[in-house]
C-alpha cells in the first residue's frame, strides 16, 4: 500500500468518561453544571428547548459559559440542525460571544460532508475574526438514513485551517512591494 503524505492535525486529547446534556433552557440546571463530576458538559440548544425559548436559551448558555467557573471540563453546545432557522444564530452568537470558553460543537443530524464543511467554514472564519488561539472541535451526529449512507465522506471531510497571520510590516519600513503571480 502506498504510504500517505497527507498531513493528519492530531486532535486535541480530551477526557470523556461521562458527558452531561444541560437544557439551554434551564437556568437551574446550568447552574448545578459546574459541581457534577462529568468530564463534558453539553449545552442542549436543540431538542430540549422549545421553540419559543429558542433565543432566550442561547442567551443563557452565552452567559453560563462567561460567567461560570467549570474548572478543567470540557465544554461543548448542540446546535440547532442545518435544516432549521435557529442554527446560524446558535453558532454565530455562542462562538462571537463565547467561543473562547468552547471546545465543541454538535453537529446533530449530519447528512453529509458538505454539512461538516459549511459549519467549518463559518467557525473558522469566526475564530480568525476573533483572534481564537485554539480551534473549537466538532462532534458530529449521524441521525438519518442519508448520514449513514454518506457516512464514509462525512468522516473523511477535511477541516479548513486558519489561515496563517498577516505579516505586519514594520512602521518606519513603508510601503511594501507587491508582488504579482
Amino acid at each position: 500500500m502506498p504510504m500517505s503524505f497527507t498531513i493528519v492535525e492530531e486532535a486535541t486529547p480530551r477526557l470523556n468518561r461521562s458527558e452531561l446534556a444541560v437544557p439551554g433552557s434551564s437556568l437551574k440546571f446550568i447552574e448545578k453544571a459546574p459541581a457534577n463530576a462529568a468530564d463534558v458538559i453539553f449545552f442542549d440548544l436543540e431538542d430540549s428547548v422549545a421553540v419559543d425559548q429558542k433565543e432566550q436559551a442561547r442567551r443563557t448558555v452565552i452567559a453560563a459559559l462567561n460567567d461560570l467557573d467549570f474548572g478543567d471540563k470540557t465544554l461543548s453546545i448542540r446546535i440547532n440542525g442545518l435544516d432549521t432557522p435557529f442554527m446560524y444564530r446558535d453558532v454565530v452568537d455562542v462562538v462571537e460571544q463565547a467561543g473562547h470558553r468552547l471546545d465543541l460543537i454538535m453537529i446533530p443530524k449530519v447528512g453529509t460532508a458538505a454539512d461538516v464543511y459549511a459549519l467549518d467554514m463559518l467557525v473558522t472564519q469566526i475564530e480568525t475574526a476573533k483572534g481564537f488561539r485554539k480551534r473549537i472541535g466538532f462532534e458530529l451526529l449521524i441521525e438519518t438514513a442519508l448520514g449513514m449512507q454518506n457516512i464514509h465522506a462525512i468522516a473523511g471531510a477535511p477541516p479548513i485551517s486558519p489561515p496563517p497571520p498577516r505579516p505586519v510590516p514594520p512602521a518606519s519600513a513603508g510601503p511594501t512591494p507587491s508582488t504579482a503571480c
